[in-house]
């Protein structure tokens, strides 16, 4: 057991990263990824919501009739949602700022609705728990490191710091919706091709 709770775990760190293989939560990832702070506390909601809706459902699995197991997912993701808004709101106030309104659109992101319909619902909760844990570190990874190349080569920082001198000219497109496609797009092929080797 403790194998395949490993396997579950690891697959979302690589094999099933959401933005990069199964080309989910790309909304969000093009939007909060201009600054590192961003995206850690973006990535720490989505690990947050997906974990514990991920339990919640798997607990709840042989309860939820099949007619309304999506709509009772939804309310089981907003739930989570409310408690990470409420949090942030009453803990990193600038940051929820920062993020707006894609903390509350984490309730119709695909990743932790897809989880719930896909393997929450049918697996029990430490599976569940691991399933999600995982797709959410490897989400969260995944926008850092958008993230990270976005502020360092659109701002010249990095969390805030200077990383290059004072004669760096930031290339700003890279903070720009535009730089965050052609970013992401670069970090797609790159993952493709390292996946077929």
């Amino acid at each position: 057991m403790a194998k395949t709770l490993t396997q579950e775990f690891v697959k979302g760190l690589w094999a099933e990263i959401p933005p990069f293989r199964l080309v989910l939560g790309l909304c969000p990832i093009l939007a909060v990824s201009k600054t590192v702070e961003n995206a850690v506390g973006m990535g720490i909601a989505v690990i947050f919501v997906l974990v514990c809706s991920n339990i919640l459902v798997a607990a709840l699995r042989k309860i939820i009739p099949s007619k309304v197991r999506i709509a009772c997912f939804i309310i089981v993701i907003a739930t989570f949602v409310i408690v990470v808004e409420l949090l942030m709101q009453a803990y990193t106030y600038p940051l929820f700022l920062k993020l707006g309104i894609f903390i509350p659109l984490i309730v119709v992101n695909c990743i932790p609705l897809g989880r719930a319909e896909a393997f929450a619902y049918k697996n029990g909760i430490a599976a569940s728990a691991a399933d999600g844990l995982g797709l959410g570190i490897g989400y969260a990874m995944s926008l850092t490191v958008l993230s990270s190349i976005r502020e360092v080569f659109g701002n010249g920082t990095f969390l805030g710091a200077t990383v290059f001198g004072p004669s760096f000219q930031p290339f700003k497109f890279m903070v720009e919706a535009p730089g965050a496609f052609v970013c992401l797009g670069l970090m797609l092929c790159i993952m493709n091709a390292m996946g077929k080797k």
